[in-house]
């Protein structure tokens, strides 16, 4: 008995039908493609503007945490006799030394509050007596912040197209 042997390639017809069949689709992906791909593409923009200001956010929380670690030591790094300004002024420093870049892009405004009583303070405003406290009161150390998104259609979902936070530490000033 002999083999039969079988044509292992499919008949010209078919090969045919195939060929021309790809050659039509080959420009339906380029057009698909171009309709989904500025979707994707904002998409993806969006991600990238909303994971920054949550870079940012977080950022500003850790600087702010340093500023009140500084500040309830009775730190001032001038000299030992140093006025409130100074005081403020050096926190101020450890702050920006500790935000990486942003705190000049942020434009910050400060909430100091010892022991449940608030003042808002910022760089025109005068500096009080016991602007952070004495010995074993409570501060909290708030920063206002305003960051500013980029993507256009995210801009409408929040005021003045502008990601506004807060971050604050709150920490007892140790005996200085």
């Amino acid at each position: 008995m002999k083999a039969v042997r079988r044509n292992s390639t499919p008949n010209v017809e078919a090969r045919a039908s195939r060929r021309g069949l790809t050659r039509k689709q080959r420009g339906v992906t380029t057009v698909e493609f171009a309709l989904i791909a500025p979707l994707l593409f904002l998409l993806l923009c969006i991600a990238i503007d909303l994971g920054i200001a949550m870079w940012v956010n977080l950022t500003m929380q850790y600087a702010v945490r340093e500023g009140a670690r500084y500040s309830v030591t009775g730190q001032t790094n001038l000299d030992p006799n140093a006025t409130n300004q100074q005081r403020y002024l050096a926190v101020v420093q450890e702050i920006k030394n500790s935000s990486m870049g942003l705190y000049s892009l942020v434009s910050p405004s400060y909430v100091i509050t010892i022991n449940g009583a608030s003042q808002t303070y910022n760089t025109q405003t005068s500096y009080s007596t016991g602007m952070f406290g004495n010995p074993g009161d409570i501060v909290v150390l708030q920063i206002n912040c305003i960051w500013p998104l980029l993507t256009p259609l995210v801009k409408p979902f929040f005021a003045n197209g502008k990601f506004s936070f807060s971050v604050a530490a709150t920490m007892r000033n140790e005996g200085f």
